[in-house]
């Protein structure tokens, strides 16, 4: 079983609370990457907690998310290795005319990976449309627990080769 597994609603809490206390205090990292700063904005930190509007992610993924965060400036700022790339066009919510619309925008996701302490997570990075790039997501590298079929996020040991 990995270590970032949930374990009650008061660990949940704290988990939640440490990370809301974290994110703002990193308002931008350097990459060297992109030899420029990703910015830590409002948009990150909802998207860890919410898949989409109005629609919550459940407790134990938000957990992980949660947890993983504050090995995403590391991250960042270590990387010079591209993983992956994704360029798609979706809608983006912006302020036109002094209302919150819609608006079909081109969006590219830069994907880094890294381990640290033996944790394997995946760092999105999100750029709409000529914007400054900023945080977007943790993806931790869950598996499937052989004795009850559960996904459990694992660490990452010689025996995983």
């Amino acid at each position: 079983m990995g270590r970032f597994n949930f374990k009650d609603e008061e660990d949940f809490d704290k988990v939640k609370a440490e990370a809301e206390a974290l994110y703002p205090t990193v308002s931008e990292v350097y990459c060297p990457y992109f030899k420029e700063k990703i910015a830590f904005n409002a948009k990150g930190l909802r998207h860890l907690k919410f898949k989409s509007d109005q629609v919550a992610r459940v407790q134990k993924d938000q957990y992980a998310r949660l947890k993983l965060f504050k090995y995403v400036p590391t991250v960042i700022q270590d990387s010079r290795t591209l993983q992956g790339i994704r360029e798609t066009r979706q809608f983006e919510i912006q302020k036109t005319n002094s209302r919150w619309e819609k608006v079909l925008k081109d969006v590219t996701t830069y994907e880094f990976i890294a381990i640290i302490e033996n944790l394997r997570i995946k760092v999105l990075v999100k750029q709409v449309d000529g914007i400054q790039k900023y945080f977007w997501s943790v993806i931790p590298y869950w598996g499937i627990d052989k004795t009850n079929s559960k996904r459990v996020l694992h660490n990452i040991t010689d025996e995983d080769d």
